[in-house]
């Protein structure tokens, strides 16, 4: 069986799809930058004596998506896994005035998940199988000042998901949401955030792998996300709009 990665450079996904590596999967690496994909192709072939291949797709580029699903799915027949990891955290105080940053993150995090998702739940759709694993964030759970351009797009897609998850269930399709927290990637570069609260992408792919293999609808990674969020959520809107988040 294979498994695709949408977004080959994200550190999270690299390090789920060692786990899939190890267990003899081939590794398709999908990214925006023509020569990351074939790096990591060509070092998981070398570390983990698995097959890999390298493709091109950009998130922005919608026209082109359907022509990449139709090939991908051409070359591989056996796919059964695709995890989609495409992510722009922006600038919140850039996207307040300046409506192109805004877009881009919503359309990075939304819209360009949510063109590719549908052509391959289509296709798995029709043939009753298939295991669709996206990247969302607990920042998706409650709108905060501090990112509310990027928690909205994650937000809605949250919900797409769980509509999709919804569709596919009667077809055999699992669909899993991921929520990670804070974790240790170049997106949170210089950020000024909590230590005990930040995980490595070793961590956080570990659990993206067991939720993936175990079919799971929703995970908070690591764990005590859900907890934390659960807390955020649960206060009411009255106090929670004089806080500073």
């Amino acid at each position: 069986m294979s498994l695709l990665i949408l977004g080959a450079n994200s550190l999270i996904a690299q390090a789920a799809a060692s786990h899939f590596a190890e267990a003899g999967h081939e590794i398709i690496f999908a990214g925006r930058k023509q020569d990351e994909p074939e790096k990591y192709a060509n070092d998981f072939a070398i570390r983990y004596k698995c097959r890999t291949r390298a493709e091109y797709i950009d998130a922005l580029d919608y026209p082109s998506h359907k022509k990449f699903v139709e090939d991908i799915l051409a070359k591989t027949p056996e796919l059964e896994y695709i995890l989609i990891v495409f992510g722009y955290l922006g600038t919140q105080d850039k996207a307040q005035t300046d409506f192109t940053e805004a877009h881009r993150i919503i359309d990075t995090n939304f819209t360009g998940v949510v063109s590719v998702c549908e052509l391959f739940a289509a296709e798995f759709e029709s043939l009753k199988k298939g295991n669709i694993a996206v990247i969302s964030s607990v920042a998706g759970d409650r709108g905060r000042q501090s990112n509310y351009m990027y928690g909205s797009a994650k937000g809605g897609l949250t919900v797409y998901l769980s509509g999709l998850r919804n569709r596919l269930f009667k077809s055999g399709v699992n669909v899993l949401t991921i929520k990670p927290g804070f974790v240790n990637t170049p997106m949170t570069y210089g950020m000024p955030l909590p230590k005990p609260l930040v995980a490595s992408p070793e961590k956080v792919g570990k659990d993206i792998y067991k939720a993936m293999i175990k079919r799971k609808s929703v995970i908070y990674t690591p764990f005590y996300w859900r907890w934390i969020m659960f807390v955020i959520t649960s206060i009411p809107e009255f106090l929670f709009k004089k806080l500073k988040l």
